[in-house]
């Protein structure tokens, strides 16, 4: 189980605080710096553990299929404080002009379908469509161009 950092910095700084030269016995003053000695050997020891250890897990799941655990950076602002960049000036946007997509179809002929009024249904009524309301159908015509020479 790891610290997180601001504990590891409190506790650091609560060891640095401690000074043995005002401890009056000798023999007390000793075994505070011997203890103090440990303490910092076992932190350092115990972070190069945990380092290590972490390393192993992604490796562990890199071999597995798996992704390890990402290195994340600190948020730390290197470089300009301002933004450079040009996206404004790259990225200029353009007005949408909304056309119909039947003004694009050329209409080569009109036709008037004719049906017979008796072959409709008892219920069908006639919906009248306006010239300009009309809906163009196309249609590919394949024909075959044969040359001799």
């Amino acid at each position: 189980m790891t610290q997180k950092p601001s504990q590891d910095k409190a506790i650091e700084a609560l060891l640095q605080s401690i000074d043995p030269k005002k401890i009056a016995d000798e023999g007390v003053r000793q075994t505070v710096e011997l203890l103090l000695n440990l303490i910092e050997q076992l932190n350092t020891k115990i972070k190069d553990l945990v380092a290590e250890n972490q390393k192993l897990r992604s490796e562990n799941n890199r071999l597995k299929g798996e992704q390890g655990k990402p290195d994340i950076k600190a948020n730390k602002s290197k470089g300009f404080k301002t933004n450079h960049s040009s996206e404004k000036e790259r990225n200029t946007p353009t007005e949408h002009k909304k056309r119909s997509k039947n003004e694009a179809i050329k209409i080569d002929r009109e036709e008037i379908v004719v049906y017979p009024q008796e072959k409709l249904p008892a219920d069908a009524q006639f919906k009248y469509q306006s010239r300009d309301r009309t809906h163009p159908q196309q249609s590919v015509e394949l024909l075959t161009s044969s040359s001799q020479e």
